[in-house]
């Protein structure tokens, strides 16, 4: 098996990532790339409801709730007042595949792709984050010294995933 890799997507919230990593996906498979992904969430989300028996398992005071069934299985863990994880904590957890992307987390030091939205009127990401390797953009950038694809482009995002994603293992080595 090939190492797994790493890359990115940030940008601004409704600058379309969502989007672009629902059409990204499809892509990459077609192109025998196994994908798993990372989202960072800023706000309280539950993926559970009450009523249900998970829910009322981490209510009770689990740490960590294991559902499974016939077509999948989540693990749900409860911080419980420990520090959110970062992505050097979340990343090894995933199962080995091709290539890991992360959405959010745009703070960061893992090699990205800027996702920006004209009609947003939000600043770049890339002028003050060395970290930014290409960019997905609606319009032309500032600095146009970056590999650059139009949003709606995906096959031409799909190969600067490919050629800016970086070995996680190198990722995770840097501390």
């Amino acid at each position: 098996m090939r190492a797994v890799r790493l890359i990115g997507l940030a940008g601004w919230s409704g600058a379309g990532k969502t989007t672009l990593m629902t059409r990204l996906i499809p892509e990459l498979a077609a192109r025998g790339v196994g994908v798993s992904t990372l989202k960072h969430a800023h706000h309280a989300f539950d993926v559970d409801r009450p009523g249900k028996d998970s829910y009322e398992h981490r209510s009770a005071g689990a740490r960590q709730v294991l559902v499974a069934s016939a077509h999948r299985w989540a693990l749900m863990t409860e911080h419980r007042g420990a520090p959110e994880p970062g992505l050097s904590e979340l990343l090894p957890r995933f199962d080995p595949v091709d290539l890991v992307i992360v959405e959010g987390f745009k703070r960061d030091a893992h090699p990205k792709i800027e996702v920006h939205r004209g009609a947003n009127a939000k600043p770049w990401l890339h002028p003050d984050d060395p970290f930014i390797a290409a960019i997905a953009s609606d319009v032309a950038s500032p600095a146009g010294h970056l590999p650059h694809a139009h949003l709606d482009d995906i096959a031409a995002i799909a190969d600067l995933v490919l050629q800016h994603a970086t070995p996680l293992d190198a990722f995770l080595t840097r501390g």
